[in-house]
């Protein structure tokens, strides 16, 4: 793809020249008359590229990155990292810097090729930097296997938003996890030091063919998939998941059900019918920073408590409302019925009471 200081020639019309400026899919072309003229990326043929420079050698020295030069961008093949090298950024003669622009804040965003085709179009990744600072950045994906791969790297300007990768989703499978890591600096006049920032963001690959997680932001007028990398100079933090907190907190819940003021005339008998809710929201007070595969684990967690502690209960029925879904849960239920419950039998709830979305085990 055409970068900065590139020598190219026009597509689908006469004219060409050397490229000055990209943001997002539109380059800068200037002529030999010194006219600028802005043009589609994909519509510039590269004639001449521009030399690049070896990356940073070592702290210290002159400043130099290791990435793409003003405004390039990255490669988007996959499984190939999509960097380059560059010399320090010149000056923004034209840059009026902002009050605010002395926090960082700065975005991640992911513009499907094609919307009318979300389940099989492309995907570019943004890089935006609301901010006075320029922004030395390394991108980089994690999959299965504990090891990361770079995808771009470079330097972001101010107040800009730089497209630094493109990728089908073959490469989907790759980016359960992605991580940003950001140095920020001026140019030519004394500025605060900021911290090192790295965010590492435990990715939903499944948001990718959902046409509601794509919308407008402040930064977009087309429909992205944003994520928050600094705000007002504070990284992004995943939420933690402690397992044992979760535990005491399903416990105690699972106790204050279980406790019930005391009634006369009132026994639990065999022919009573015992709903069981096991929606999340009924069982944990805030799923926040959990998997599906966590969620799905406090459900089952839930179940086999109900089901431990009315097994010698011969004859009681007891539903267990999961709701309709994708069907995952119910079936999870039946196997681990089958598995450790298995003269215990399973059929649909009343349809006219739960719909679709529960399941009522008899005691046997």
């Amino acid at each position: 793809m055409a970068k900065i200081g590139d020598k190219v020639r026009f597509l689908n019309t006469t004219g060409g020249g050397t490229i000055t400026k990209i943001e997002g899919k539109l380059a800068w072309v200037e002529d030999s008359d010194g006219f600028e003229t802005p043009i589609l990326l994909h519509e510039c043929v590269v004639i001449d590229e521009a030399k690049q420079t070896a990356s940073l050698a070592s702290v210290g020295d002159e400043p130099q990155a290791a990435g793409g030069s003003k405004g390039a961008a990255a490669g988007g093949s996959h499984g190939q990292a999509a960097t380059a090298a560059a010399e320090a950024p010149a000056l923004l003669d034209d840059f009026e810097e902002t009050p605010e622009g002395e926090r960082l804040n700065v975005v991640l965003a992911f513009e499907p090729d094609d919307l009318k085709h979300i389940s099989d179009c492309g995907l570019a990744a943004f890089l935006v930097n609301d901010s006075n600072y320029y922004l030395y950045y390394t991108y980089a994906i994690r999959g299965e296997a504990d090891e990361w791969t770079l995808r771009s790297s470079g330097i972001v300007e101010p107040a800009t938003q730089l497209l630094i990768d493109e990728f089908d989703r073959t490469l989907l499978p790759e980016m359960e996890r992605i991580a940003v890591q950001l140095i920020a600096f001026k140019q030519g006049k004394p500025f605060k030091q900021k911290n090192v920032i790295s965010v590492n963001y435990r990715l939903d690959t499944t948001k990718f063919y959902k046409l509601h997680s794509f919308s407008a932001t402040d930064y977009f007028d087309t429909p992205v998939l944003q994520l928050e990398i600094v705000k007002n100079d504070v990284p992004y933090k995943p939420l933690t998941f402690d397992i044992s907190e979760l535990e005491a907190s399903i416990t105690e819940k699972g106790r204050r059900e279980r406790q019930r003021p005391v009634k006369r005339n009132q026994h639990n008998r065999p022919n009573e019918t015992i709903e069981v809710d096991l929606h999340l929201v009924e069982l944990i007070d805030n799923e926040a920073g959990m998997s599906n595969t966590d969620k799905l684990h406090v459900q089952l967690d839930r179940f086999r408590a109900v089901m431990d502690e009315n097994i010698k209960r011969l004859g009681a029925r007891i539903v267990f409302i999961h709701g309709k879904g994708e069907g995952v849960l119910r079936k999870a239920l039946l196997e681990e019925l089958k598995r450790r419950y298995p003269r215990c039998v399973a059929q649909d709830a009343s349809f006219q009471k739960y719909g679709f979305g529960a399941t009522m085990v008899t005691i046997h």
